[in-house]
């Protein structure tokens, strides 16, 4: 398990995803007998009907965990329940949670105490949910109905049919072949597998997730089309350790478009590649199969991009993480891969503050930082996690002292990044654009995975929608962001697949 992408995203409570009128239109256009002036409200009077059951939804943690709480809307959806924008106005909330890090324990138990304030009928579900069997969700919240742990939709449905029965109904029982999603309608993330074999010694990810499960290939395929069909123009490829994709079913082979496709990283990425559509890949572990991934590109099959969560550099602190390869193994790779895809970006997470870290030994780190030149970079203070292994470790390293060397750490990789954005000036790239406001589009570039990393400012870029694809020169930077100007668009190119950048 790594840590990285947006770890602790803050909750949110799901707002109205499919409005009633959307959803009753297409009942209308499939179904002549029915009034197009009859609205959803008169509808269920009409028939003497109950308004439909509404569920709030808070989703806390990672993309794994908001691919499961989409998952849980998705067939709530498909089963007539509403979703409610309001805990005033849900029967029932649903609280995803997050059991990572202290604080995101912490900020889960706040965030059940305000649905169970807000709205009395609670279910939780999610990585809190996992840690003593429950008991750390009620002992702390005993009034709620039920506790699951992550990736668990037959129980959380289970508990929902429990405390708010919904009877089944044709018309209202509709959703999207690509199901309910929480992202904007341009990307999307898919999670290949659940679960993880690696037993890092400061994380608990395993015990909650369990081992390693990878997904039918023509599954992820599957859903991957849909999506793309829905107009989705980015799939975020996410799991606890996406190199590792079909180890567990030993690479079997499966079948997609009567083709045969084994269950493997490489070839999955070539798979996705064909869809015509932005493909990148999160939480890859560095083993030398992945290496094979790095020409596709590229040649431009998917976005050069690369999330590899090094966790640190010193061979002493690695050892006791359990965490493979080395530090010059992983400089060695990283000269390869930009030797092969020369605009390659690498992001990675490290650790500071491991049990028994000397200053030696974040030197180490420092130096490592120095020579990788990764270009986007996160960083956490170990933060000693019930249940985690490292915590009988010796030598705990002061909270003063941890704080103290992620500002060291964060303050050299700023100055990398800088430098390295600062390069980019007066070159020309394709962004997709992600937010239109008064003033300017704000997008991103293939170096930039939503929330986690920068974004490109565009000045003059006219009138646009989220998810097309324009051609802009780099007028600035700073430390994080890009600044640029649109370039006049050439209309046979929009909606293509995009170079990452061209110089």
């Amino acid at each position: 398990m790594s840590i990285g992408l947006t770890e602790l995203a803050g909750f949110l409570i799901v707002l109205s995803l499919i409005e009633r009128n959307e959803l009753f239109e297409s009942v209308f256009r499939y179904n002549p007998k029915f009034s197009p002036q009859l609205s959803p409200n008169n509808y269920y009077m009409s028939a003497g009907k109950q308004f439909p059951q509404k569920v709030g939804f808070v989703s806390l943690g990672c993309p794994k965990a908001l691919v499961d709480s989409e998952q849980i809307l998705t067939q709530l959806r498909a089963e007539g329940y509403e979703i409610s924008a309001s805990y005033q106005d849900a029967d029932l909330v649903v609280v995803n949670t997050c059991g990572f890090i202290d604080s995101a324990v912490e900020e889960s138990l706040d965030a059940i105490g305000e649905a169970l304030a807000e709205n009395g009928k609670v279910i939780v579900t999610g990585c809190l949910g996992a840690k003593e069997d429950g008991d750390v969700v009620k002992k702390a919240h005993p009034q709620v109905l039920a506790v699951t742990g992550p990736h668990a939709l037959p129980e959380v449905m289970s508990a929902i049919h429990t405390h708010l029965p919904q009877p089944h109904d044709p018309y209202t029982s509709l959703i999207p072949p690509h199901g309910i999603r929480l992202t904007p309608k341009h990307y999307a993330y898919v999670k290949i597998s659940e679960g993880c074999n690696h037993r890092c010694t400061f994380c608990i990810i395993p015990s909650m997730r369990g081992d390693l499960v990878s997904r039918p290939i023509h599954q992820v395929m599957q859903e991957a089309e849909h999506l793309v069909n829905a107009g989705v123009k980015e799939l975020l490829i996410i799991s606890q350790d996406t190199s590792a994709y079909g180890v567990d079913v030993k690479y079997r082979t499966g079948f997609w478009q009567g083709r045969p496709v084994k269950t493997r990283l490489t070839e999955l990425a070539y798979a996705l590649g064909s869809l015509g559509v932005w493909i990148r890949l999160h939480y890859v572990y560095p083993y030398p199969h992945v290496d094979a991934v790095i020409p596709l590109m590229a040649e431009g099959k998917i976005l050069p991009y690369l999330d590899v969560p090094f966790q640190h550099a010193n061979p002493r602190i690695l050892k006791m993480m359990k965490r493979p390869a080395s530090a010059e193994n992983n400089l060695a790779r990283i000269q390869q891969w930009r030797e092969i895809c020369p605009d390659i970006t690498l992001r990675s997470t490290f650790i500071v503050g491991f049990p028994g870290e000397t200053e030696a030994e974040f030197e180490d780190l420092l130096a490592f930082l120095q020579e990788a030149q990764l270009d986007r970079v996160g960083c956490f203070t170990y933060s000693p996690v019930e249940g985690a292994t490292a915590n009988q470790l010796s030598d705990h390293i002061p909270e003063a002292i941890k704080q103290e060397r992620r500002a060291r750490f964060m303050q050299q990789q700023e100055e990398i990044s800088r430098q390295r954005l600062a390069a980019k000036v007066g070159h020309t790239m394709t962004v997709m654009i992600d937010e239109l406001t008064e003033s300017q589009v704000i997008a991103r570039s293939s170096a930039d995975a939503p929330d986690i990393d920068g974004v490109v400012y565009v000045e003059n870029a006219g009138h646009l929608q989220p998810g097309e694809l324009i051609d802009v020169q780099i007028s600035g930077s700073d430390a994080h962001d890009l600044f640029a100007v649109m370039l006049n668009r050439d209309p046979s190119q929009q909606g293509g697949f995009p170079n990452s950048e061209m110089h």
